[in-house]
């Protein structure tokens, strides 16, 4: 069984799948702490009723010592609204996925989170969309793609509206590789990741 630590920066419903499909014994991992940069965030309330330790930590030397306190064996970011640093990416390296609402290399990088990576989509009027768990490295939303899942951007469509749509797909995908990677079935090759059955 994985150690899972999960960082969040808002109200964590990416969280509350994993821990659902944690519950159901679709993931074979326990998450020992959950870390959010801002002490408001509902996903920190929603890890207590599980009781799951959860804290507030903004430095990111506490946060990785926090990880390493806990033995965690993958880091996922659910919505964890700040950049990693080289030194951060090198002390989990390959052990930290994270869940973007786009089929990176589309609407990706520096400024494209939350209800801005949708309005972009459906302001340059693409027909699908949907979302990229991926590897982190020390760049933004550059890390080795795991899992790609698409869903149809209709012609009447407001960003809320995908966004709802491709939030469903975030949920499927990030349990998925988190399950995957708790069996040891995701191989990391040069860029190319391998998922074994």
């Amino acid at each position: 069984m994985k150690n899972i630590g999960v960082l969040v920066s808002g109200g964590g419903t990416n969280l509350q799948s994993v821990i659902d499909n944690i519950e159901s014994g679709k993931i074979n991992g326990q998450i020992k702490v959950v870390i959010s940069n801002k002490e408001s965030a509902y996903a920190l309330e929603r890890a207590r009723k599980q009781g799951i330790k959860a804290i507030y930590l903004n430095g990111e030397k506490e946060i990785i010592e926090e990880l390493k306190n806990n033995d965690v064996d993958l880091v996922v970011l659910a919505g964890f609204l700040k950049i990693l640093s080289h030194d951060f990416t090198r002390a989990f390296e390959n052990k930290i996925i994270n869940i973007h609402p786009s089929l990176i290399p589309s609407f990706c990088g520096k400024g494209y989170y939350g209800l801005k990576v949708h309005e972009a989509a459906v302001e340059y009027g693409v027909k699908v969309s949907g979302a990229t768990v991926h590897f982190v490295d020390e760049n933004t939303d550059t890390g080795a793609i795991i899992m790609q899942k698409t869903v149809d951007v209709l012609p009447d469509d407001s960003a809320q509206d995908l966004q709802k749509r491709v939030l469903c797909v975030e949920h499927e995908i990030l349990s998925q590789v988190i399950a995957k990677f708790c069996e040891d079935k995701i191989k990391l090759v040069g860029r190319r990741v391998y998922i074994e059955d």
